[in-house]
């Protein structure tokens, strides 16, 4: 272990990460388990901080912590794990692409609901009726 340490409120902040995060982050064995104290305090070496900073960044592009774990079990096996980095990018790109095109569509959808029932049609709704414009539009 490296004689430069620090609590795990530093290691955090310099990661750029809450507290929480980092308890998180052990949770899932994405960070090894640091030494403690004879106080209990966990200590983090400069590799640590750098892991942790490795994972904001990598969260920054909507990686998930599963996706992260296996990058960086093939780091910890001694390759470069950019190949795997390169191929989940791709896959958030085209997750991001059918997102927005499920939401342009909807965005469609709205704008004509609302340009069809522009007229307030509170006093004409049928029978146990709770509003026709979103009634009239989902049966269609």
């Amino acid at each position: 272990m490296a004689t430069d340490t620090v609590t795990a409120g530093q290691a955090a902040s310099r990661a750029g990460i809450t507290r929480k995060a980092l308890r998180l982050y052990e949770a899932k064995g994405l960070v090894d388990e640091p030494p403690r104290t004879p106080a209990g305090y966990r200590l983090y070496c400069a590799d640590d901080v750098a892991v942790l900073t490795f994972i904001r960044q990598a969260r920054t592009l909507g990686l998930r912590l599963d996706d992260i774990a296996a990058i960086l079990d093939i780091r910890r096996h001694g390759s470069t794990p950019c190949t795997a980095v390169r191929t989940l990018i791709d896959t958030r790109i085209d997750e991001i692409d059918s997102a927005i095109a499920d939401l342009r569509a909807l965005r469609r959808s709205l704008v004509s609901t609302r340009g069809v029932h522009s007229v307030d049609r509170d006093a004409v709704t049928a029978p146990a009726a709770i509003c026709p414009i979103v009634e009239y539009t989902t049966e269609s």
